[in-house]
């Protein structure tokens, strides 16, 4: 079974589509967190005005250390925020990419198998072993493929967990200062 120079072009078409798709994709990532990263940005940079202006004001050492205490006490809270914000905006640009792929994948993988099963029928006699060896070998990449989706995608579960755990003890490490002072 050949392919028609249609087909051929609608594939191609199709494929051109996909990437930029996949492209738009990435890109609104990247939009995502430069926004955050300008956010970030000014946030900090008025917050380091702020604190110089009060620095300025200090009367003694008691009120420098308070003032130092309560200028790093919330710092470890708010990188955990933007850790975490990072975090979402590249699992959730991750996950728009996988389903992309893995859907071209699959229609990938049905034209193929398609290909397979109409070469297999149009076999010439004699070529049993040949179509058998072939559908094997695709078995075996079709079993290949989806044991690797299965790993990354526990990978990725794990590096979540991993993530909350840290975000977890960052921000209860940030609190026990605070509950000290306030004892």
């Amino acid at each position: 079974m050949a392919l028609t120079p249609e087909q051929i072009t609608a594939a191609h078409k199709a494929n051109i589509e996909t990437l930029f798709g996949l492209t738009t994709k990435a890109f609104e990532g990247v939009e995502k967190i430069v926004e955050l990263n300008v956010a970030a940005s000014r946030a900090a940079l008025a917050e380091a005005a702020s604190h110089s202006q009060a620095l300025l004001n200090v009367k003694d050492a008691q009120e420098l250390l308070a003032l130092q205490s309560s200028f790093f006490q919330p710092l470890a809270e708010k990188t955990a925020a933007y850790n975490r914000h990072l975090y979402n905006i590249a699992t959730s640009t991750s996950a728009e990419v996988t389903k992309a792929l893995e859907s071209k994948a699959g229609e990938f993988q049905q034209g193929f198998n398609s290909l397979v099963e109409s070469t297999a029928k149009n076999a010439p006699a004699g070529s049993e072993t040949a179509v058998a060896v072939m559908k094997s070998a695709v078995s075996a990449a079709n079993n290949a493929f989806e044991s690797v989706q299965k790993a990354v995608k526990q990978a990725s579960d794990l590096a979540e967990a991993n993530l909350k755990a840290v975000t977890t003890t960052a921000a209860a490490a940030a609190q026990a200062p605070a509950a000290r002072t306030k004892a």
